[in-house]
């Protein structure tokens, strides 16, 4: 009941026209920054020690632009329920989509790799759209059963198939050596038992994921980077594709997970603002 009762109102909600939903987003963005404050303990926290070379100014700049796009996401979030397919790809522009196909082409899985960054829930949407192969969309499972479970009906609305982390390795022998789009949302927060690797990532000691890596050593199949950034029209994004890893077996162990760790790093440091801020992403230490 309890399941059908949140798809319903999202079903309601999603019927609103896009400027209505906007003004929703600026309305939010007065309550959640000035009025509930919501996680800016966090944000300001999460600023200041990714930006130590930053301003007090500077990063209150930066925590208010921030806060400006992230009930935007939140209202497309939303009108996932209902977008059409032409919608979506009125929405989010793929550059150049052949960076995927002359994997798939060449008979070869692609291990996508994106972040908290732009909309990535759009950009799972598009590249679900982008070929008719199977497309495996990763996630960690949420606490919330329902919501999880409607979460995830919006998401594989098109055809994609929606895979827990631990499974995917089951799920890709499955397919036979045929050709697979996949997707790793890479720069969640794994707990001690799924990883004991760190990196530095934004001037900290960060607690990271290792398998968008292992799944590519096991399977021989190239890493494609996933880069969903926002253009300068509200409710408007891209996808670039860049296939960072050919060979995994080219590549020492770990060094793959670093190297897109430092490419989400890179598009972080261009455009701080587009980052989930409220995440909180450094909340492991390393044990001593």
């Amino acid at each position: 009941m309890r399941k059908k009762s949140i798809d319903v109102l999202l079903y309601m909600l999603s019927l609103l026209p896009f400027w209505i939903l906007y003004g929703i987003s600026d309305a939010l963005y007065y309550v959640l920054f000035y009025i509930i404050r919501y996680r800016k303990h966090v944000v300001f926290d999460n600023l200041k020690n990714s930006f130590p070379e930053k301003s007090d100014q500077e990063r209150y700049r930066l925590a208010k632009k921030f806060y400006r796009f992230f009930p935007d996401l939140v209202v497309e979030a939303i009108k996932m329920r209902t977008m059409s397919a032409e919608q979506v790809l009125r929405r989010i522009e793929l550059l150049n989509p052949e960076e995927v196909h002359k994997h798939l082409e060449r008979n070869k899985g692609v291990i996508g790799v994106t972040a908290h960054y732009g909309n990535w829930e759009w950009g799972i949407f598009s590249l679900s759209l982008l070929t008719n192969c199977p497309r495996l969309i990763v996630y960690k499972p949420l606490n919330d059963k329902d919501f999880n479970e409607v979460y995830n009906g919006l998401r594989s609305r098109f055809g994609a198939t929606m895979v827990p982390m631990k499974q995917i390795l089951r799920h890709i022998i499955r397919l036979n050596g045929a050709p697979f789009a996949s997707v790793f949302v890479a720069d969640q927060t794994p707990t001690y038992q799924d990883s004991d690797y760190f990196i530095e990532f934004l001037n900290q000691e960060t607690l990271v994921y290792t398998g968008a890596e292992r799944i590519a050593r096991l399977t021989k199949n190239p890493i494609v980077y996933c880069h969903i950034g926002r253009k300068k029209k509200r409710g408007h994004y891209f996808c670039k594709f860049t296939t960072l890893v050919e060979n995994p077996d080219d590549y020492q162990e770990h060094e793959i997970t670093q190297l897109h760790n430092r490419f989400t790093e890179q598009i972080i440091r261009e455009q701080p603002e587009y980052w989930l801020w409220t995440h909180r992403r450094w909340k492991r230490k390393r044990r001593i």
